[in-house]
């Protein structure tokens, strides 16, 4: 027996090898197999393609013509309407041409007939004027005058009938600035006795120091009027000395002034030297005390209603307001009792209690300051509110307690009906002093627009008003000059009764030490 036969393992390499050889030509014919089928599939899907292709070639050249033919008839009845809107523009351009050509013709025939006639208007004012001229000269034979005589005589009676007729206006004129003269007059007076109150304006506008003797009056005069001159200039109040036995009497508008001439009045007493120099001095001291004592005043004012933290410039002007009067009321104690009504109020319907409060002892703040800023006090106490940090409610119902602004929260009408309660009460006002110190603060405001002046003060209850100029500024020959342009401007700015004195002070000083 062979050898390679009876060896188990080249027998398995045989059948392997054998097998592998049979499956490679079995795959082998299989893939034949399967290339073959798919040469002959792809060759029936190309025969069908071509045939698919053919027939929508075929139906889109069919398609093509239609639609050509379509478009071309299209065509064919677009051009003929647009032929038939030409034929018809072609007619109507036509007839427009032949209108325009019968109206030149017309217009050709007026223009003849317009030349005739100006030919004729011509003729007919060459004629005229040959009448006119005829005329005149009838006329200047007739009445005797020539052409400028006419014109000159003509003139004469004109102005003759207009002198009679200004004549006659004029008359009439003064008859009427008479009789409104004298209504007018009618009603200052009438005003003037309405609004007269001596007792209350004496009240509010005068104080009265007291004299250890009679010589002190003397004292206060000084040599040649030189101590009281010195005074009144530093105050700006009046000084009245008259037989009043042992009393010296203040006058002035302003309370602030008139208290601080006060106190230095009557510290000049008590130390008895009097002399400008000392007079100064004690002015300059009275005006310190009275600042600590308005902020004083402002601060109890805070401390007696309970607002506390209000800005120290606030607390300044409410104690400002202590010497500051409203119809005749004192401010500071109408602020008060404003106040005092709004926590009540506030308390009874449920609103803010410090808001309120707080709203109504400043309603009236811009009263301190009215004198020296432009605009209504409302305005100037919202605007001080607000600068000094005051809340947004507090400022509006500074703004709004006059109904000026619409109400925007309860504070606000609670202020509004406080102020009218506590200025509605009997006998809470008198109107009188308000206008009369409007009207004085009104021409301290006048004097003191005017460049170089350093001080002014109204006086002699209004009658008066001295102005201290700055040597340096206005010479001694412009001093008339200025008394004149301050003269005029009350006159154009103020209503007054009688006339106002207008005084120019310039002092000049040299001032040295012995050392």
């Amino acid at each position: 027996m062979n050898p390679i036969l009876q060896n188990p393992l080249l027998i398995g390499l045989l059948a392997l090898l054998l097998g592998f050889i049979i499956g490679y030509g079995v795959r082998k014919l299989l893939g034949e197999m399967r290339i073959q089928s798919a040469e002959k599939e792809a060759q029936s899907i190309k025969e069908g393609a071509k045939k698919e292709a053919e027939t929508i070639k075929r139906e889109a050249k069919l398609a093509a013509k239609e639609e050509a033919h379509a478009t071309k008839e299209k065509i064919e009845q677009e051009t003929r309407e647009r032929r038939n809107e030409l034929q018809k523009l072609e007619q109507r351009l036509l007839q427009k041409e032949e209108n325009l050509e019968k109206k030149s013709e017309q217009l050709e025939r007026r223009e003849e007939q317009f030349k005739s006639k100006e030919q004729k208007i011509q003729q007919l004012e060459q004629d005229n004027q040959q009448i006119r001229e005829k005329q005149l000269q009838k006329l200047e034979e007739i009445s005797g005058f020539s052409k400028a005589e006419a014109q000159q005589e003509l003139f004469q009676q004109v102005e003759r009938d207009v002198e009679k007729d200004l004549a006659r206006m004029i008359k009439e004129k003064e008859t009427q600035a008479k009789e409104e003269a004298e209504k007018k007059a009618r009603e200052i007076i009438s005003l003037a006795i309405q609004r007269y109150a001596a007792d209350h304006i004496a009240e509010t506008t005068v104080s009265v120091v007291s004299l250890p003797n009679d010589e002190m009056k003397g004292r206060i005069i000084g040599r040649e009027g030189r101590n009281i001159r010195t005074l009144e200039n530093l105050t700006g109040i009046d000084l009245i000395i008259d037989d009043t036995p042992e009393a010296v009497i203040l006058s002035g508008f302003d309370p602030i002034r008139r208290e601080v001439a006060r106190v230095a009045l009557e510290k000049l007493i008590a130390d008895g030297r009097i002399h400008p120099g000392r007079i100064e001095e004690m002015v300059e001291k009275s005006r310190r005390e009275i600042e600590a004592k308005i902020r004083e005043e402002g601060e109890q004012a805070a401390f007696d209603t309970g607002v506390h933290g209000i800005h120290k410039e606030l607390i300044k002007l409410l104690g400002r307001l202590k010497y500051r009067t409203s119809y005749g009321q004192n401010v500071l104690n109408h602020s008060i009792e404003v106040a005092h009504l709004c926590g009540i109020m506030a308390a009874e319907i449920g609103a803010d209690v410090n808001i309120a409060k707080r709203a109504g002892l400043l309603h009236d703040i811009g009263k301190a300051v009215d004198h020296e800023v432009e605009g209504p006090h409302v305005e100037i106490g919202a605007d001080l509110c607000k600068r000094y940090g005051e809340n947004k409610a507090v400022t509006h119902a500074v703004l709004a307690h006059h109904e000026d602004v619409e109400f925007e929260s309860t504070e606000a009408i609670l202020v509004a009906a406080a102020d009218a309660l506590s200025a509605a009460r009997p006998g809470a006002r008198r109107e009188t002093l308000e206008s009369y110190v409007k009207r004085l603060e009104s021409l301290e405001k006048i004097a003191d627009s005017f460049e170089g002046v350093d001080k002014a003060y109204a006086i002699q209850a209004g009658r008066e008003i001295r102005i201290i100029v700055k040597p340096d500024r206005v010479r001694d020959d412009a001093a008339p000059k200025l008394a004149r342009d301050v003269v005029k401007t009350i006159e154009e700015d103020l209503e007054y009764p009688g006339q106002i004195k207008v005084t120019i002070i310039r002092e000049t000083r040299a001032v040295d030490y012995a050392k």
